[in-house]
């Protein structure tokens, strides 16, 4: 069995806006390790531990230098994938080998009221996404991702808001809540002992059930991606097979869910390059 762990940090225990990131990285970058190292001591405390060939964590904010390399003295088993950018940005080298996927320190979709740092991957260049015309946040995004390959997601950890859209999105999956915001760059965030207790009878149920459900698309699969500028569409459509809707918003379309996912970075990546 192999276990694939992709991290974020706006979802994190102790977190609350990117300022104070930049300001006390030390700390945020501590916050992130605690909570991290508390999901895969808990991973390792199940009676299925012997059964796991493998875990792999993802760190997959910003530049992915958020867990320190120590985090992989816990267990031979663990492998730690750090920096960008790179190939599937938040889920790199991830395969049909794997057998569950846990996304922690996620955060709501970008527009989300009363959620703490919303945003779907870049804050100043997406206004709004959607596959199928279903609005995306990023673990819908990976889900998605991980679904393609056959592998489900058993465990995701964010704030409330995130929880409420995944309860629409996947009602089964296993969530813990670390937060909740009092604005986008504020929140209420919960003991340390409270969001660990929490993790540790969390995790043991991913390996109780027998299978959880594929988050999946039907095909074809329609990307809409809504920038904060025309100038951002401008560089957006030089991809090729790209349909401009409106002044900013860009259509992609594929069968293939692996291209689409692939599509969205290749697209906020030429968004960047706008001169605004």
């Amino acid at each position: 069995m192999k276990i694939y762990i992709s991290i974020d940090m706006e979802g994190m225990p102790g977190t609350y806006n990117w300022e104070h990131e930049k300001a006390d990285r030390a700390t945020v970058k501590r916050y992130i390790q605690a909570h991290v190292s508390d999901c895969l001591s808990a991973i390792l405390q199940t009676p299925q531990n012997k059964q796991i060939e493998e875990i792999t964590i993802a760190d997959s904010h910003m530049g992915g230098d958020n867990l320190d390399y120590c985090i992989t003295e816990l267990d031979e088993r663990i492998s730690l994938i750090s920096g960008g950018p790179r190939p599937q940005y938040m889920m790199p080298a991830f395969d049909n080998s794997y057998a569950m996927v846990f996304l922690l320190g996620y955060h709501a979709g970008t527009g989300t009221q009363e959620a703490n740092m919303d945003h779907t991957y870049s804050n100043s260049r997406i206004h709004k996404i959607w596959i199928n015309e279903i609005r995306m946040n990023e673990a819908m995004i990976n889900a998605a991702f991980a679904g393609f390959h056959g592998v489900p997601v058993a465990l995701i950890s964010g704030d409330k808001a995130l929880e409420e859209e995944m309860q629409v999105a996947m009602p089964w999956v296993n969530f813990v809540r670390t937060k909740e915001a009092t604005a986008k760059f504020a929140a209420k965030n919960y003991s340390a002992l409270r969001v660990k207790r929490k993790l540790l009878a969390a995790v043991p149920l991913c390996f109780s059930s027998s299978s959880f459900p594929l988050y999946t698309f039907t095909k074809p699969i329609q990307l809409k991606i809504e920038f904060n500028s025309t100038a951002m569409t401008d560089q957006a459509c030089l991809m090729p097979h790209t349909t401009r809707l409106d002044g900013r918003t860009v259509e992609f379309v594929d069968s293939d869910y692996g291209v689409v996912f692939d599509a969205i970075m290749a697209l906020v990546t030429l968004a960047s390059t706008a001169n605004i």
